[in-house]
């Protein structure tokens, strides 16, 4: 009797297992098979039909089971592993993010596999590629990092402990933990500095598309209209330099450049200031320039730029305490949720 027909004919029915608590043995009974072709299916191993396991893994993804990477027959590491999702190494935000988490998850005794979701800033609209994040899945114990929605995740990770930070405001950690980072304070402050040098206008530059702007250029508007500095949305392609430059083309073309730019981002800001020199347009006499992450770059451009930064020391501290109390089933004191308030640097941009 092959292990198909034995699984065929086993007479119990399936206990429905907890999500977070899911073994072989559950798969195999929800699937009415035996434990080695759940083993067969979930390795793409020959030796079972197409049936069969497509029902498995229908199971397996119902029940967020995941096969422990010993059982997969992967070499298991010396260490626990830790994977780590950024969304463009060629901003300098995501490197530094990178350096600290793997300085924190190392002290931990912790490996570290990194994955660039993002290369060059050219696929943020259609999510993380799904073939990278199921590798992903397959090497480490916990994932961590710049997700996005969870729609565009949640499948390829199933069953996988993840840690998302600055995810989408409307969505919590579903069991497992979040890094909120949070504008709130540094906006109010630096939109107070604005009216004071004389602000009545503003564009905030945004990554997402003009009739679903992201979270952060929302509350970027509403800041800076609660302070009576009328702002608008642009819509954008990118989050890098050549983002800003082509915002302000745009602008000056129309011939309405406001008071303000806040880029999505520092570097967004960068390309900013860098077109408006080109243009002949004083910053700040003229247009005064605000970006946002607080990266190192920012101090040494021409004119510095202002700008709300985050510690990152304090995020990937928090990314992978929270990373471990979740594989380790502990309790986070803190319910998963940790919030980074940015600050607000003024320099001579803004």
């Amino acid at each position: 009797m092959t292990a198909e027909q034995d699984g065929r004919a086993a007479s119990r029915r399936p206990r429905r297992a907890t999500q977070a608590g899911a073994t072989i043995d559950d798969v195999a009974a929800a699937a009415g098979v035996s434990r080695q072709t759940v083993t067969r299916a979930t390795n793409d191993m020959a030796g079972i039909s197409a049936d069969t396991k497509a029902r498995v893994l229908a199971a397996a993804k119902e029940l967020r089971y995941r096969p422990s990477r010993f059982g997969r027959g992967l070499a298991r590491a010396a260490h626990d592993t830790l994977g780590l999702v950024v969304s463009d190494l060629t901003n300098p935000y995501y490197p530094e993010f990178a350096s600290a988490i793997v300085r924190y998850a190392g002290e931990r005794g912790w490996s570290v596999v990194l994955v660039d979701t993002d290369p060059g800033g050219e696929v943020a609209a259609a999510g993380p590629p799904s073939h990278l994040l199921a590798s992903l899945g397959r090497q480490v114990d916990v994932v961590v990092g710049y997700l996005g929605p969870r729609a565009t995740w949640e499948d390829e990770l199933a069953g996988l402990p993840v840690v998302t930070v600055d995810p989408p405001p409307t969505e919590d950690g579903d069991g497992n933990g979040v890094v909120r980072l949070d504008p709130a304070a540094a906006l109010a402050e630096a939109a107070a500095h604005l009216v004071a040098a004389g602000a009545r206008t503003a564009v905030a530059l945004d990554v997402s598309t003009a009739d679903r702007p992201t979270g952060r250029a929302v509350l970027v508007r509403d800041a800076l209209a609660a302070r009576g500095i009328a702002t608008r949305i642009d819509a954008g392609a990118g989050q890098g330099v050549a983002a800003g430059r082509e915002a302000v083309a745009r602008m000056t073309a129309r011939g309405d450049l406001p008071d303000v730019v806040v880029g999505w981002n520092d570097m967004v800001a960068v390309g900013v200031l860098s077109a408006l020199h080109a243009a002949g347009v004083d910053v700040p006499g003229r247009v005064r320039v605000l970006g946002i992450d607080g990266v190192p770059l920012g101090a040494y451009v021409t004119p510095a730029l202002s700008t709300l930064a985050v510690d990152m020391d304090e995020v990937a501290r928090h990314a992978v305490e929270l990373a471990l109390s979740v594989v380790r089933g502990q309790q986070d004191p803190r319910g998963g949720l940790r919030t980074v308030e940015h600050v607000f640097v003024p320099r001579a941009s803004g």
